[in-house]
C-alpha cells in the first residue's frame, strides 16, 4: 500500500483545479468571442443598411419613378431630417407604412407632419403611429406585407405607421393627371 503525502495531494489537487480554471477561461474566450462578432455583424449590418443600401434605393426612386421599385416603395422624410425608403400601401388619402427600426418613435408622441415621395409626387400628410390596435395592424400587414412569415411574432412583423395625405396633396395630385 501506498501512502501518498500531504504534498502530492496538494500538487494533484493544484493540478486539477488548474486544469478546471484552464475549461473555464476557454469558455469565457469563446463566449466573448462569439459576442463580439455578432455586434461587429449587426454594426456592419446596420452601416451597410444605411450607407450602402438605401441610398442606391432612394436614387432609383428619384430618377426612376415609373420604375418596378418605386411602385412598391416610397420616400418618407422623417421629422429628424433623415430620408428612408419604406414599403408602402396607399389606398385613397392613407398611405400604410412598416417600420422595422426604431424610427417609429418619431411618430408616437402626436400625429407628425411628413414628406413623401411617391412615384414622383411629392405628398404631405400627418403620421401616426398604431400601437394598441393589433387586429387593425394585422389587416393591414396581410396586404402591406403579404410575404411576412404568418409565424413572426407581432413584435418582429414592425410597426405599423398611418399618414393621412393633406388635401392640397391630393387635389395637386388629381390636377397634374388631368
Amino acid at each position: 500500500m501506498k501512502i501518498v503525502s500531504e504534498s502530492t495531494r496538494s500538487k494533484q489537487a493544484l493540478l486539477n483545479n488548474s486544469r478546471n480554471l484552464g475549461v473555464i477561461v476557454k469558455k469565457r474566450h469563446w463566449i466573448m468571442s462569439t459576442i463580439i462578432v455578432l455586434g461587429l455583424l449587426f454594426v456592419g449590418l446596420k452601416y451597410y443598411a444605411e450607407q450602402i443600401a438605401n441610398p442606391r434605393v432612394i436614387k432609383e426612386i428619384i430618377n426612376n419613378p415609373n420604375g418596378g421599385r418605386a411602385a412598391l416603395v416610397a420616400l418618407i422624410d422623417l421629422p429628424s431630417g433623415r430620408s428612408v425608403p419604406v414599403n408602402y400601401l396607399q389606398q385613397d388619402n392613407l398611405v400604410f407604412i412598416g417600420v422595422d427600426g426604431g424610427w417609429w418613435r418619431e411618430f408616437a408622441s402626436a400625429p407628425t407632419q411628413v414628406q413623401l415621395l411617391i412615384r414622383g409626387e411629392s405628398l404631405t400628410g400627418s403620421a401616426v403611429v398604431v400601437l394598441d390596435d393589433p387586429d387593425y395592424t394585422n389587416q393591414v400587414f396581410l396586404k402591406l406585407r403579404p410575404t411576412a412569415p404568418k409565424w413572426l411574432p407581432a413584435w418582429l412583423n414592425g410597426k405599423l405607421v398611418v399618414i393621412t395625405l393633406a388635401e392640397t396633396s391630393l387635389s395637386t395630385e388629381y390636377a397634374d393627371k388631368h
